[in-house]
């Protein structure tokens, strides 16, 4: 294909990306979106599952890993993780050999909420007021970790589906607080510090106002956050949910705010599951201000969604070769995947049509 003589238009043309949350390029390549796949295509997940499931870990009443035993919680449920990546008993110590072999002990903590004792849901078959209450979950536990002194940072995260990585359906997420910056928070605070001393705004502010004013990678809105696919999206149907105003963390939300949250996660998931008609599989984390005892008014609320399912809910993006040796690589433009959120009801697949329709 030449594409000699013609205009340069970013729907057809391979063209690079900024983004300016971490400072790296995106390579978007529109034409492989046409080509045939031939690769790997994975094992849909199950939709249906048992309200309770014996064999659980996570379910109300059954032993975890160790012998421990849940209680028979009827709302959510929150524990230390039996098996943490960070504990909050390293001593302190390290070592550094000409800058190149660099080792630093690292404490933290890490937790597991279970959102509801039922096996069978999960945040888009939720109740509205059971995800509120996970919501306000989230908020007392960044509060509790975000007052610990040592602790810097407070990563709330969840991953959904097996090819995620995810153990168990059980609805669940898991909070790691870490004596240091994460690298991805870390690279943000950077870009967001910078734009703020360059700029005199905020970058994620800024950014808001000329997505609604373009309008065609938001997803849908409402009075206190918006929905949108980034301009510089390296998953498929990758989203990013940013608050309309301007805070750093849920401690600054409103009541409101955090009701609005817990209905944009519902609405959200909701459509991700319509998409393909699966168990939508993607890897969702906030990203809030730190816990570092310093101001950080260059801090926007947001949060991150990272969904690999490509062209159904059989083929997956992998990362790889370019991907990992050089630059983020996507086929699919922000464009096109924001169109196709948009024009996914928002009652699940599951429940049925509703009368009328």
């Amino acid at each position: 294909m030449s594409y000699s003589g013609t205009r340069f238009d970013a729907r057809e043309h391979p063209h690079l990306r900024w983004n300016p949350l971490i400072g790296e390029w995106l390579l978007v390549s529109p034409h492989r979106a046409k080509r045939p796949w031939l690769g790997q295509q994975e094992k849909p997940a199950a939709v249906r599952r048992p309200e309770y499931d014996p064999e659980c870990y996570l379910c109300p009443g059954n032993a975890r890993a160790g012998g421990v035993r849940n209680p028979n919680y009827t709302g959510t449920f929150v524990f230390d993780n039996d098996f943490p990546a960070l504990r909050s008993d390293i001593p302190e110590g390290g070592e550094d050999v000409e800058g190149l072999l660099v080792t630093r002990g690292e404490r933290g903590v890490c937790r597991v909420v279970c959102f509801s004792p039922r096996h069978d849901l999960d945040l888009g078959t939720m109740t509205q007021e059971a995800v509120e209450a996970v919501v306000e979950v989230w908020t007392g536990q960044f509060e509790e970790l975000g007052g610990i002194p040592w602790l810097r940072y407070v990563q709330i995260f969840e991953n959904r589906g097996e090819m995620m990585g995810c153990s168990n359906p059980h609805p669940h997420c898991q909070i790691w607080a870490n004596q240091t910056i994460p690298n991805q928070p870390s690279r943000e605070l950077v870009q967001l510090r910078r734009y703020r001393e360059d700029h005199g705004a905020c970058l994620l502010c800024r950014y808001l106002d000329l997505e609604e004013k373009r309008a065609d990678r938001v997803v849908f809105d409402d009075e206190a956050f918006v929905v949108l696919v980034p301009y510089w999206a390296v998953w498929p149907f990758e989203v990013l949910v940013i608050s309309r105003r301007h805070y750093g963390s849920l401690a600054d939300m409103t009541v409101n705010e955090r009701k609005s949250l817990a209905s944009t996660l519902r609405r959200l998931v909701i459509r991700y599951d319509n998409l393909f008609e699966t168990a939508f599989p993607y890897s969702m984390g906030l990203h809030q201000t730190p816990t570092d005892g310093e101001a950080h008014p260059e801090w926007h609320f947001h949060l991150h969604f990272y969904p690999p399912l490509l062209r159904s809910a059989t083929v997956r993006k992998f990362m790889v070769g370019y991907e990992m040796l050089a630059t983020p690589q996507r086929d699919i433009t922000p464009e096109s995947a924001a169109e196709r959120l948009r024009g996914m009801p928002e009652r699940h697949f599951t429940a049925g049509p509703v009368t009328g329709e």
